[in-house]
Order: structure tokens, then C-alpha cells, then sequence
């Protein structure tokens, strides 16, 4: 597992953010179109199963391509991406959680989520 400083994990969450951007997109694509594909769905603008097939492939695409940064994706709804880190001898983990503007909070690896402090 790749260590990340503080500020390599800042600087990747910045390189990601496009890609985090297309997630997102493609996530609200897919749930639109799983909809409109259940028994008594709306029709969607989007398409129909191929599309939802395509998007669903595009999203596994981009959710590897983050983890092969070595960042983590813990969650996809909301968007929760974590980088491994040690912070004052301590191993944590570099939190980004969809909408927050950057890395402003870390927790410990024993802890989880519910132990996020800020920095």
C-alpha cells in the first residue's frame, strides 16, 4: 500500500478531481437509467439498457483508475476516498468525502470514518 505525505495526497485528490467529477455523473446516469429500466419506470432521455450497460462499464473504469493511484475509494455515494498517510508516527488515513472543497480531515486506520478528526 502506497504512504501518502499530507501534501502528495492534497496534491493527487487535485490531479483525481476530474475523474471524481465524472463519477459522480455517471453515478446519477446510472441511477436514472436503472430506474427507467424497473417495471413502471419513466422512460429516461439517457437511453435504455445499452446505455445503462455503458455507463455502468465507464464507472468501473473510473473507480479503477483511482485505485490504481494507491488511493482507496471506501465509498461511491457519497464519494469517500481515502489515502493512506502516518501522522506523527501514527498510521491514518487522508480523508476526502464528497463535497468538501480538500483533504481537511484525517482519521486513524483502527477508527474508521466514524473517528474523523479535523487536521
Amino acid at each position: 500500500m502506497a504512504l501518502f505525505t499530507l501534501a502528495e495526497a492534497r496534491a493527487e485528490l487535485d490531479r483525481l478531481q476530474p475523474i471524481l467529477r465524472e463519477i459522480v455523473a455517471r453515478r446519477a446516469d446510472m441511477v436514472e437509467l436503472t430506474a427507467a429500466l424497473a417495471v413502471g419506470g419513466a422512460p429516461s432521455l439517457l437511453g435504455g439498457l445499452p446505455e445503462r450497460k455503458a455507463a455502468e462499464a465507464r464507472l468501473n473504469e473510473l473507480m479503477t483508475e483511482v485505485q490504481e493511484t494507491g488511493a482507496e475509494l471506501k465509498g461511491i455515494a457519497p464519494l469517500l476516498v481515502d489515502f493512506a498517510g502516518e501522522l506523527d508516527g501514527v498510521p491514518v488515513l487522508w480523508c476526502w468525502l464528497e463535497g468538501e472543497t480538500g483533504i481537511d480531515w484525517y482519521h486513524r486506520t483502527d477508527l474508521g470514518f466514524a473517528g474523523r478528526r479535523p487536521l
